[in-house]
C-alpha cells in the first residue's frame, strides 16, 4: 500500500470540494460478476464507507454524503431489503464508537418512519452521540428521497405558519433534511450510470457530477483524487460567465 499522501501523489488537485454527495451504485453487479449473492455486494460496499471516509478526510473534504437506501429501494425483494437494514444495524453498532473517538459527525437524512423501532433508535443514538464532532461530517441518506425531502420541509414551513411571501429558496434550504450544511459541490456517482436516481435534487442544482464505471466496492482513495482532479479542472461558473483575466477581453453574452 502506497503510504505518500494522498495530495502529494495527486498534485492537480488544486480545489477541494468542501461537500462531496456519493451515490453509491453497483454493489449487486459486482456481487453478481463473482457469482455470489446481491447482499455479498451490498456487504461489501458497506464495507468500502470506510475506506472512502478515511480518503475524504486525508483529502480535507469537510462533508460527504452517502446514498445508502432511498425511497423507491424499499420496492426490492423483501429479502434484500431485510438485508439491507440488517447490515445498517451492524454497521452502527460496530463503527459508531470508533468514527466518534475520530471526529467524524454521523448525521442522518431521510425519513424514520418505516424504519424498525429499534433501527431507528440505533441511528438516532449514533446522531446524538456524535454531534459535537468537527473533523468531517458523514451524513447518510438512508430511506431517503430528493422529492420526498421537499414535501416534507414544505409540510414543516406550513405547520410553523410561515406565509407564502416569506417562502424564500433560503427558508426551504433550511428545513431539508441537510439543513444547515452547505450544497454539495460535486455529486459522484460509481457503477457506470448517468442519473442523480432523486439524490440531492434541490442541494445539487448548481453542482459538478462525475460517472465512473467502477463498481462501488472497487471505488478507493484513487479513485476518490481522481474525481477530484477532475473537478478541479472544472469552471464552475454558477450561470454566469468567466471573469477574464490580466489582458483578456470580458466575454459578452449573446442578448
Amino acid at each position: 500500500m502506497n503510504k505518500q499522501p494522498l495530495r502529494e501523489r495527486f498534485p492537480n488537485i488544486t480545489r477541494v470540494p468542501h461537500h462531496v454527495g456519493i451515490v453509491m451504485d453497483g454493489n449487486g453487479r459486482w456481487a453478481q460478476a463473482r457469482g455470489l449473492p446481491r447482499l455479498a455486494g451490498h456487504k461489501a460496499g458497506t464495507d468500502n464507507i470506510r475506506r472512502v471516509l478515511q480518503a475524504a478526510t486525508e483529502l480535507d473534504i469537510k462533508v460527504l454524503t452517502i446514498y445508502a437506501f432511498s425511497t423507491e429501494n424499499w420496492g426490492r425483494p423483501p429479502e434484500e431489503v431485510a438485508g439491507l437494514m440488517n447490515l445498517l444495524g451492524e454497521v452502527i453498532r460496530r463503527e459508531t464508537r470508533d468514527l466518534h473517538a475520530n471526529g467524524v459527525c454521523i448525521r442522518h437524512s431521510g425519513r424514520l418512519e418505516g424504519i424498525a423501532p429499534h433501527l431507528q433508535r440505533q441511528i438516532q443514538e449514533a446522531v446524538t452521540l456524535t454531534s459535537e464532532n468537527r473533523r468531517i461530517t458523514l451524513n447518510v441518506a438512508f430511506n431517503y428521497g430528493g422529492r420526498a425531502e421537499i414535501i416534507d420541509a414544505l409540510r414543516h414551513i406550513m405547520r410553523d405558519g410561515h406565509a407564502p411571501e416569506a417562502v424564500t429558496e433560503a427558508l426551504i434550504s433550511q428545513y431539508l433534511y441537510t439543513g444547515g450544511l452547505p450544497d454539495p459541490d460535486l455529486i459522484v456517482r460509481t457503477g457506470g450510470e448517468y442519473r442523480l436516481s432523486n439524490f440531492l435534487i434541490w442541494q445539487a442544482a448548481y453542482a459538478e457530477y462525475y460517472a465512473t464505471p467502477t463498481f462501488w466496492p472497487d471505488f478507493d482513495e484513487v479513485e476518490l483524487a481522481t474525481a477530484l482532479e477532475e473537478y478541479s479542472r472544472r469552471d464552475r461558473r454558477f450561470g454566469k460567465v468567466p471573469q477574464p483575466g490580466p489582458g483578456q477581453a470580458a466575454i459578452v453574452s449573446p442578448q
